[in-house]
């Protein structure tokens, strides 16, 4: 069964890393679709620049036209800060017990799972892919030993292993690095400077339009 990819995020504003992450790890491991998740309230950091719905529809411009790539409105549709352990149980639900299904992270957010809302839970729910840049070795990496004692019995190296469970695996993926982020974007809307060639030209628009991050 072919898996779905899960990628989630503040996305203010969501920028070329991201939709070059989402499109490499879907080539290289064979992912029928994968589905954006803008936060709504994120629980772990400040509130964002753009509001919900503006991170919502600066998603929905940069994703249009590809169709491997699927807007999730869940998160921004609560009133209460999202936890991905919460939405992926509700997406398990909607999904059946039988179809794979990878949450895609950065090293550095995988680094930090331990910090998240019930993280162990995660693994009962899917497969973790890591996307880094070429050259990195997770298992060479400082982490809590907690999370490499939860991981090193799950690693694998076969894209066709996630086929075939619903989840608990645990796989590195290199990609493209590119070093945008939308820290440096947002720092630089606020400066005067343009960031053209960051991100989609349509996300430009909007932030254009609508005046954000001034």
């Amino acid at each position: 069964m072919t898996p779905i990819g899960i990628l989630g995020g503040t996305f203010d504003p969501i920028h070329f890393g991201h939709l070059r992450l989402a499109e490499e790890v879907a080539q290289q491991l064979a992912l029928s679709v994968v589905r954006f998740i803008p936060s709504g309230k994120p629980w772990h950091r400040d509130p964002p620049g753009a509001t919900p719905e503006q991170r919502l529809e600066m998603v929905r411009w940069a994703i249009a036209g590809n169709p491997h790539f699927v807007l999730d409105e869940r998160e921004v549709r609560k009133n209460s800060p999202g936890y991905t352990v919460e939405t992926l149980t509700e997406l398990r639900r909607e999904i059946g017990g039988e179809q794979p299904m990878c949450l895609l992270l950065g090293a550095d957010a995988f680094l930090g799972l331990p910090t998240w809302h019930r993280w162990r839970e995660l693994f009962e729910l899917t497969h973790v892919v890591i996307a880094h840049r070429p050259g990195f070795s997770l298992l060479q990496e400082q982490m809590d030993c907690l999370l490499r004692e939860e991981i090193e019995p799950r690693m694998s190296t076969g894209a066709l292993s996630l086929h075939g469970l619903s989840g608990g695996l645990v796989m590195t993926c290199p990609i493209t690095p590119l070093a945008i982020s939308a820290t440096i974007i947002r720092a630089g809307i606020g400066a005067g400077r343009s960031p053209r060639y960051l991100l989609p030209e349509s996300v430009l628009d909007y932030i254009q339009t609508h005046q954000l991050y001034r």
